[in-house]
């Protein structure tokens, strides 16, 4: 070979090896490999930013050692087969693989919970709401590397909007959920079948009957007041319900308001709802059917909806299971008995 030749051999070499390195290091800039060996512009996107009752929070996509105190989450979180660390068994459904689990630690109920096993599980995310709201500032003390949302939703006597909170903060903490989990597709259609249950629903009423909800415990019947009461209370809102009965200071008490069975059978509505709480609280040593306690009260007999069979029963596990898919439940079966 001619030296003229070989020398430009050379240099040529020398220009592809220069254009190999400038490329390498430009795509060393732009995505350089972390230790897990992905690129980094996958980090990117390794991180999510959610909006909960406090503000903003950036939270890892898929995060290890994962804590939920929100009875608004269980059935969600376990339908998506999400691993938690801890969670508050007490308060919880029997029947939840949570409470089975025995890696799930407990962190036992919001009167008295263990917040020791927050610490010691060294979660990435804790997942706040309802019961556990108050707790909120606390748990931030106790696990300050870990991101801690509050998904908690207004819908008591102070709320401007209970109806519409309810609705919402439905939607937002589903959505949110998918994409904390990269579940996005099972979040929107949990939301849309939401929406559908609710349209239902509010078709199905006639716009003129009167409906009363209660929570019976105990043996005892309480009130849920319009628009506030426990789980009842918002609906009057969503589907424009004409109330029974309606009373000053109404509260969103777990119990209900204390009304006497004889004002709930001079309102005389044409529908009842009942939230049966000991049905879903195994460690309830009073419990008596909500069925039986409606059936044997003689004040109740005469009143339209019991002797119409007008009634409409909460899932038995509802107090403890307040989750997008119960109310999708209970509106599907609002639909359903409000048509007939």
């Amino acid at each position: 070979m001619k030296k003229s030749m070989f020398l430009k051999l050379v240099g040529f070499m020398a220009v592809l090896t220069l254009m190999l390195a400038a490329c390498s290091n430009s795509s060393n800039e732009n995505g350089k490999t972390g230790t897990n060996g992905q690129e980094s512009n996958s980090a990117e996107v390794s991180t999510v930013e959610i909006t909960d009752a406090h503000g903003t929070v950036t939270i890892p996509v898929n995060p290890k050692n994962v804590i939920s105190l929100d009875s608004r989450t269980f059935e969600t979180l376990a339908d998506w087969k999400i691993k938690l660390a801890a969670a508050p068994k007490d308060v919880m459904p029997a029947d939840s693989p949570y409470v089975s689990d025995d890696s799930v630690k407990n962190i036992g109920n919001h009167r008295e919970p263990n917040l020791e096993i927050v610490a010691a599980a060294d979660p990435e995310l804790v997942i706040i709401g309802q019961r556990f709201a108050g707790y909120y500032d606390e748990i931030k003390k106790l696990v300050p590397n870990a991101a801690v949302i509050d998904l908690n939703f207004d819908v008591s006597e102070k709320a401007d909007a209970p109806g519409e909170n309810l609705v919402n903060g439905f939607k937002n903490a589903t959505i949110s959920l998918g994409q904390i989990f990269d579940k996005n597709e099972e979040a929107k259609q949990l939301v849309a079948d939401f929406d559908k249950a609710i349209e239902d629903a509010r078709s199905a009423y006639n716009g003129t009957d009167t409906v009363m909800g209660v929570e019976v415990a105990g043996g005892n019947i309480g009130f849920s007041a319009p628009h506030f009461g426990r789980v009842w209370g918002p609906m009057y809102d969503i589907f424009g319900w004409k109330p029974a009965l309606e009373i000053e200071n109404a509260t969103s008490d777990h119990k209900g308001d204390d009304i006497s069975v004889e004002a709930i059978a001079q309102s005389n509505p044409d529908w009842l709802l009942v939230l049966d709480r000991d049905a879903a609280v195994s460690s309830s040593t009073d419990a008596v059917p909500a069925q039986d306690v409606i059936d044997n009260s003689p004040a109740l007999q005469n009143v339209t909806a019991v002797s119409k069979g007008q009634l409409v029963y909460a899932p038995n596990d509802t107090y403890t299971n307040e989750s997008i898919q119960t109310f999708i439940e209970v509106f599907e079966n609002l639909a359903k008995t409000l048509a007939k």
